[in-house]
């Protein structure tokens, strides 16, 4: 009877977790299904604000407007500039701080690690950091988002964390066969981390591609602008969104609503990440969990 009542609760637990996540996903997942479902509708059911999660009277007019009335490619490719080569500076210096503060050996790991959590806590502030890039002569330059951004300490600590839980007994038998550090963190090490490296690699293209406020900071060329401001622009400004939906004498193209050019670019700016992150799902949990099962 007693066992009964427990698998009764068991199955209540369930069965309102359930419900209650399903709730919340489909809270989330409304909005973005909406974004969507706008930037495929005609305008005609846009400015009657029939659009709920659905596009009505399907048409792809909004990224046809998006390409050819705003410098969207441009701004795409600068987006994949800066996420391509900041993540693989960012996964390179990681790499490097985390292997040697995992070695026991290592002469003075533990103020350095001290050192590092303490710039977790405290920082100079936005005001230092501008004054520190322009000193050095990096505004205009991707390296004023590169290098302030070199690596996050947070994630040192999770690879660092993971390296120390691959057996001792590798490295001591790798030792005996005369391998150097370098070989070392190549051949054992590395191919031991792929699942930390891979959440480490999805944190950083997630944080490189979504930068906004150095680019607005340190990036005044609007030729080197990414798809994070041109998206902001297109929000805020209605001079571009007048440009993108403009038609030409004697264009045959039908008219697009200006929420649908938006809704576009939205759409253009989450998509990427959207289709990476279900490749890198199962490396993301298992790094992760990995990483942090020891203090």
């Amino acid at each position: 009877m007693a066992k009964l009542q427990q698998r009764r609760r068991y199955q209540g637990f369930y069965i309102t977790n359930g419900i209650l996540l399903i709730i919340g996903a489909t809270t989330m997942l409304a909005p973005v299904l909406h974004i969507i479902a706008q930037s495929f509708s005609s305008s005609t059911a846009i400015l009657s604000g029939r659009v709920t999660v659905f596009p009505i009277g399907f048409t792809t007019i909004a990224y046809r407007r998006l390409v050819t009335g705003t410098p969207v490619v441009r701004s795409f490719m600068n987006s994949v500039q800066i996420t391509v080569i900041g993540t693989a500076i960012n996964l390179l210096f990681s790499v490097l701080a985390a292997y040697p503060l995992s070695r026991p050996y290592f002469y003075g790991r533990r103020f350095l690690s001290l050192a590092m959590v303490f710039t977790m806590i405290f920082g100079g502030g936005l005001i230092p950091s501008f004054l520190l890039v322009r000193g050095l002569g990096l505004t205009n330059s991707y390296f004023a988002i590169w290098l302030p951004g070199l690596v996050s300490v947070y994630l040192i600590m999770i690879l660092r964390t993971y390296f120390e839980g691959i057996p001792q007994s590798l490295d001591e038998a790798s030792r005996i066969d005369g391998a150097t550090e370098l070989q070392l963190l190549l051949r054992v090490y590395l191919p031991l981390a792929v699942p930390a490296i891979a959440a480490l690699a999805l944190f950083y293209s997630v944080s490189n591609w979504n930068v906004f406020r150095q680019v607005l900071l340190y990036i005044s060329d609007s030729s080197k602008q990414n798809l994070n401001v041109l998206v902001r622009t297109l929000i805020r400004s209605q001079l571009l969104l007048e440009e993108a939906t403009r038609v030409d004498p004697g264009e045959s193209m039908e008219l697009s609503a200006p929420e649908s050019v938006r809704a576009a670019g939205i759409v253009v700016l989450v998509l990427p990440v959207m289709m990476i992150y279900p490749f890198l799902q199962k490396h993301f949990v298992k790094g992760v969990l990995l990483g942090s099962i020891k203090g």
